[in-house]
């Protein structure tokens, strides 16, 4: 079991950019993959961005590469997303979510924070 919650979302201008966070609290909490989804109004829960337990692997949803970096730092128990260049297409409710496997899709990971609001303003 592990609890997650994220933090760090909030106002942006478009091309700006914010780092969310998101703490994992458990015993064995950095033996999870991590990964980052985000759901936007109207639209199902998509797949960010993902990183496996060691931090040496990540891999990203094709549209957010090379503007967003996902990282975790075990002995802080934390993941973090780096968002450069937002535009409102981002704006969305960010969620943190833990799995002892691997994937991009939002069944894959059973256990979930309460996620973090992003708006991008034009």
């Amino acid at each position: 079991q592990v609890h997650l919650v994220e933090s760090g979302g909030g106002l942006v201008q478009a091309g700006g950019s914010l780092r969310l966070s998101c703490i994992a609290d458990g015993r064995t909490a950095n033996n999870y993959h991590m990964a980052w989804f985000r759901q936007a109004p109207g639209k199902e829960r998509a797949f960010v961005a993902a990183v496996n337990p060691g931090g040496n692997g990540v891999y990203y949803a094709e549209s957010m590469e090379g503007r967003f970096t996902i990282s975790r730092d075990n002995a802080k128990n934390t993941v973090y997303l780096q968002m450069n260049s937002l535009n409102p297409d981002d704006t969305a409710v960010y969620y943190c979510a833990a799995a002892y496997g691997s994937g991009q899709l939002a069944t894959n990971y059973p256990y979930w924070g309460r996620g973090t609001q992003v708006t991008v303003s034009s």
